[in-house]
């Protein structure tokens, strides 16, 4: 790991470059001034997906999911709940996959929720089905380092 991470703001989609070391200390955007960590998935869209996935330096994990899926309504507090376990070294988000079909279809997504996991720009795992918080913690820790 480098002295300094690229992390993108939940917020305004500001690269900030953060010390490695200082991660964990609540940065604030350089931008807007709002807090880089929220513990709070952060929405993306067919607009600023490719930023996030590409230039962030800590891993993503996207939730694919729809307003109208059962299992995603039940997904989403405890996909949040990881999110407040995950951060910093992990960045959590959702694409509503009604209103961004683009992307849906970009990444092959056939059943929802699925989560990919992006590290680098580049999908490295995917997992579809309905987790619990401790599944999704566990999945990740499986996958990466953190």
């Amino acid at each position: 790991m480098s002295d300094s991470l690229h992390i993108l703001c939940p917020h305004c989609d500001a690269v900030n470059r953060i010390p490695a070391a200082r991660l964990n200390e609540q940065p604030k955007c350089g931008k807007c001034h709002q807090p880089l960590f929220t513990a709070h998935p952060v929405e993306l869209t067919a607009v600023n997906f490719n930023k996030h996935i590409s230039r962030s330096d800590i891993p993503v994990l996207v939730d694919f999911w729809a307003p109208w899926c059962g299992p995603c309504k039940m997904m989403a507090p405890q996909f949040e709940q990881a999110a407040a376990q995950l951060e910093p070294r992990v960045r959590l988000a959702k694409v509503n996959t009604e209103a961004e079909q683009a992307l849906g279809a970009q990444y092959g997504i056939r059943s929802i929720p699925t989560l990919a996991l992006f590290k680098g720009g580049k999908e490295i795992a995917r997992q579809p089905g309905a987790m619990g918080a401790a599944d999704i913690v566990r999945w990740i820790r499986g996958k990466l380092d953190v």
